[in-house]
């Protein structure tokens, strides 16, 4: 043989090898979630723990199987913060199920990388048929369907700050063509430079990194007393802005905001940007997940004036992260925005079906289809709507318990499966007790300050809540309040 393809051969782990290890790698999840609740919820590793634990080089020859699984305990989970414990109460909960890990096991097998349809035509399919059965499920108007047979459709984005900024990149598009008709003397750079952008003050800060990475001018406008944005401060913005020339294009509207899950009145600001021509983007990453019960629905009137909606199945859920569905009434501008078309890429059935690349901003997808297909047939709509009704009455169930101790008080609205509360009293108050809580390592919170009050956040996360664990946490917030009063007494 030539020596040029005497190549060496490669140890590579095989299919018995790989059983044993899968095998034994499920055991290990599921008894780490299984028992998660008897783990410290915080780690107590410094910075830089790591790295004396395992070899400065990789080596050279491969290691055991076996040494690999008990290094697990040893090395990575002294530094895991447990998000899915029922004493984890910071942000938003992540999802996790055991038919959504499955499905990326699956998935990880596969491994396509779906941007076209011939790249593999069942990522693209699968996904347009997902994200029609959400739709329905969160009674979308027809409009944001596929299946409906006209121009909307549906897309899994990674996060739901890509779909802000898609979003965004769409609505820049529109305006400009529109605007180019209007102005032809007009150039990119001229357009741009007038263009103006709006949210509320309460949005999450993604909105305003949307902003920054489109190049474009976004402004925060003043939330009313509950927190929400209201049609006329939108409106009263839009026609200073004409009046200085410039042009309104984008709006966001927020259902249920990071910082204490306020709703913006979207019934009052879809009709104004509609008649002024400004995209609608409404971003439910969190709180979007309970419109799949119909009692929360109210909460997203006016939904038929959105150009673009968002929300995070990989959130609240049951589907593990990255999975954040988005749907459009209009995707051609976003195709028309994002699309390069080298030779490579182009194949015989272009026009007939999704090619998912030109929805977003990476080229590369996985196949994520798969987890809202496990998770949508393993739990079925009746079981993922109780799941939801079950956080949100935790969290009335710590409302009650903080509304029972007149030390506290609960900080706006309880919403969804998320209450905030302080201590009555300074925000330097409220800041110790929140550094004794997270000291203790017993439960995690984290704070967040609105309008110069500093209050702290609960949110149920973990899908393995019972009530005795919203018991517990309380019980570690008003010990940590003990102790905290106790002192300043001294």
């Amino acid at each position: 043989m030539d020596k040029m393809f005497d190549l060496p051969s490669v140890t590579e782990m095989q299919a018995p090898e790989f059983k044993d290890f899968a095998k034994e790698m499920v055991d290990y999840i599921a008894n780490y979630l299984e028992n998660i609740r008897d783990r410290r919820v915080l780690p107590t590793v410094q910075p830089g723990y790591l790295r004396p634990l395992i070899p400065d080089e990789a080596p050279q020859q491969p290691d055991k199987w076996e040494d690999v699984m008990s290094d697990i305990e040893r090395v990575i989970m002294p530094g895991v913060t447990h998000w899915h414990s029922p004493k984890f109460h910071a942000y938003f909960p992540t999802a996790n199920s055991y038919p959504a890990i499955v499905a990326d096991m699956l998935s990880g097998a596969i491994a396509c990388i779906g941007f076209t349809w011939i790249a593999s035509p069942a990522c693209t399919e699968l996904e347009v048929v997902m994200l029609d059965w959400l739709g329905k499920m969160l009674d979308l108007p027809k409009e944001f369907l596929a299946c409906s047979g006209g121009q909307g459709g549906g897309v899994i984005q990674g996060t739901a700050s890509e779909a802000t900024l898609v979003a965004l990149l769409g609505a820049k598009a529109k305006t400009m063509k529109r605007v180019k008709e209007e102005h032809p003397d007009w150039d990119d750079h001229t357009i741009v430079s007038k263009l103006v952008g709006y949210t509320s003050n309460q949005s999450h800060s993604s909105v305003e990194r949307a902003g920054l990475l489109g190049g474009v001018r976004l402004r925060g406008l003043k939330a009313d007393a509950n927190l929400k944005l209201r049609g006329e401060t939108l409106e009263k913005a839009i026609k200073e802005d004409l009046d200085a020339g410039l042009i309104p294009f984008y709006v966001v509207a927020t259902l249920g905001t990071t910082n204490t899950c306020a709703f913006d009145r979207l019934d009052e600001i879809g009709p104004i940007a509609n008649h002024y021509n400004v995209w609608v983007h409404v971003d439910a990453a969190y709180a979007g997940s309970a419109f799949i019960c119909p009692e929360y629905r109210y909460l997203m009137k006016g939904i038929e004036t959105a150009d673009s909606f968002n929300f995070n199945p990989h959130k609240w859920m049951l589907v593990n992260f990255d999975c954040s569905a988005m749907w459009l009434k209009e995707p051609y501008w976003i195709v028309n925005a994002f699309n390069v078309d080298p030779l490579y890429l182009k194949h015989d059935m272009q026009g007939s079906a999704p090619d998912y690349r030109h929805w977003q901003i990476p080229l590369g997808r996985r196949f994520r289809a798969l987890k809202l297909w496990f998770v949508l047939r393993l739990y079925g709509v009746d079981n993922l709507q109780a799941h939801i009704r079950r956080h949100c009455a935790f969290a009335k169930q710590f409302e009650a318990l903080c509304v029972a101790d007149e030390r506290f008080e609960i900080f706006g609205e309880v919403q969804m499966g998320l209450a905030c509360f302080k201590l009555k009293g300074s925000n330097e108050l409220n800041e110790d007790l929140l550094r004794r809580i997270n000291g203790r390592g017993n439960i995690h919170l984290v704070p967040s300050k609105v309008n110069d009050v500093y209050f702290l956040r609960m949110a149920v996360c973990s899908r393995f809540t019972e009530p005795a664990d919203i018991d517990y946490s309380w019980k570690e917030v008003a010990a940590a309040a003990d102790e905290l009063l106790a002192a300043q007494k001294k």
